[in-house]
């Protein structure tokens, strides 16, 4: 104990951590379209690879709710079998960012756009998983996923199992909301789990029509890739899920530490080597043909909130998913596939940032704006496309405040004409800096002083140059120039 003064409340720790984790392990893999002990496997590699590993010491990783739509798409598009092949190259191009210390960079996105992105995600999860959770098949599309919502309920209203379905998914939502009013000792049980468990309990009690989980054994669910599949990367496709895996894992999981050292006062991240583990990590992933992991600050939080102190923690957590998966794999087969689709419903509900969206509204609407875009372009095409949208509005927001340009204009009524430029001359500004200066009388002498601007990009100088020499074609002076 002397060695390791804190294990006691890491030990404890570890326990908690693998109660939350173990619903949505399996959760985020049938949402995912794989099967159930591929969420678990993510889990063990997360927590005992990952965990093992320098970077954040009280972050725990795992599969995220933040990758169900793109591994679900990614699943359909190119099949099962491609999906270790996918994760394996995402963890080799993180290990290779991490590598060429680019973690750092990260930190540099907008807030707004990651917030967009993960409402967006919210909303996608939220309307597939309520056809999950009435047992309907969902649409492909986000869009169609919303779209097709009436008609879903119509048709299960006229189903007695449908109704049960929905029942045991509201009924998990139900517990998970209100189990926070619970007294403190029953709330040493995590809300994820108690849900799972009752909702199991009632379909086991009442003989409802439900469906469960598809266990095939975790040795038989894991599919290391073959040679057919890495010989999908080299359909340009397939090399856009890899980008978009690695840059959205790796910002999930930045971003997260970001908030996880927000909660302790423990070491802070050593970002570059955190994106190591988390390459390391979905390397593994890959090679045996699970998920991909990110760090989930739902088990991060919970992890700092139970008392850990180092990475022992996440590391114990790991270790009692691994003996779940292997003694007890025959306990996911009670286990109702509408009460996981309540898990994910919740957990969808989390990442839309109500509050944060009234605040950014109120003190900066640009911001509010993009996240609003972002989210709604995710829902309408595809969530990498629908984040390269949001990155692209972000970008340009920034670049029309930072040409901030003012053009003071001296008039004395004898004499030149005075034109004072200051600020960020940009292309951005053009067409109003060249309204104001052909506006300018022809029949006066102009003098365009520019030693007040801090900087003028090509199209800026090309276009002043311009505008002076046709000015200047007139029966006046030329137009004196002072340069910047």
């Amino acid at each position: 104990m002397i060695r390791f003064p804190h294990l006691r409340r890491d030990f404890a720790a570890s326990l908690v951590v693998f109660l939350v984790a173990l619903p949505l392990c399996v959760g985020v893999a049938v949402a995912s379209g794989v099967p159930a002990e591929l969420g678990l496997v993510t889990g063990i590699v997360g927590g005992i690879v990952a965990g093992l590993m320098p970077g954040s010491s009280l972050q725990v990783s795992g599969p995220a709710a933040g990758l169900t739509v793109l591994v679900f798409e990614a699943v359909r598009q190119f099949g099962l079998a491609a999906l270790g092949v996918i994760v394996l190259a995402a963890g080799l191009l993180q290990l290779l960012m991490g590598a060429l210390r680019l973690g750092r960079w990260f930190r540099a996105i907008s807030v707004s756009v990651v917030e967009g992105m993960l409402a967006g995600i919210g909303l996608v999860i939220i309307a597939g998983q309520l056809y999950a959770a009435a047992g309907l098949k969902a649409p492909a599309s986000g869009i169609d996923k919303i779209a097709g919502l009436p008609e879903a309920l119509v048709r299960a209203v006229g189903s007695t199992e449908a109704l049960a379905s929905l029942g045991v998914g509201a009924a998990t939502i139900a517990v998970m909301v209100l189990w926070k009013r619970m007294p403190k000792r029953a709330r040493a049980v995590p809300g994820a789990l108690a849900a799972v468990l009752l909702a199991t309990l009632a379909s086991l009690a009442f003989g409802l029509p439900v469906a469960t989980v598809e266990v095939q054994g975790l040795l038989g669910a894991i599919q290391p890739p073959g040679a057919d599949a890495f010989g999908q990367l080299a359909q340009p496709a397939v090399l856009g899920t890899v980008l978009a895996f690695a840059l959205i894992a790796s910002a999930e999981s930045l971003f997260s530490a970001a908030a996880v050292d927000r909660l302790h006062d423990g070491p802070r991240t050593e970002y570059d080597k955190e994106l190591i583990a988390q390459g390391a990590g979905n390397t593994v992933c890959g090679l045996l043909g699970a998920l991909p992991m990110t760090a989930v600050i739902v088990r991060s939080s919970a992890n700092v909130q139970a008392g850990a102190k180092t990475k022992a923690s996440r590391v114990l957590h790991g270790v009692w998913l691994l003996l779940f998966a292997a003694l007890l794999p025959s306990v996911l087969e009670l286990i109702p596939l509408p009460a996981l689709a309540g898990i994910l419903v919740h957990a969808g509900w989390k990442l839309i940032p109500f509050r944060q969206v009234v605040l950014l509204w109120a003190a900066y609407r640009g911001e509010a704006l993009i996240l609003v875009v972002t989210a709604v372009a995710i829902v309408a095409v595809n969530m990498f496309e629908g984040v390269l949208i949001g990155l692209a509005l972000s970008v340009a927001k920034t670049a029309w405040e930072a040409s901030h340009v003012k053009l003071e204009v001296i008039d004395k009524g004898a004499g030149p004409v005075r034109a004072y430029l200051s600020g960020n001359a940009t292309f951005l500004r053009l067409p109003k800096i060249l309204d104001s200066l052909e506006a300018l009388p022809q029949d006066r002498p102009v003098e365009l002083d520019l030693s007040g601007l801090h900087h003028v990009d090509h199209a800026c100088r090309t276009a002043l140059e311009n505008w002076a020499e046709r000015h200047s074609a007139a029966d006046t002076e030329p137009v004196r120039v002072t340069a910047p």
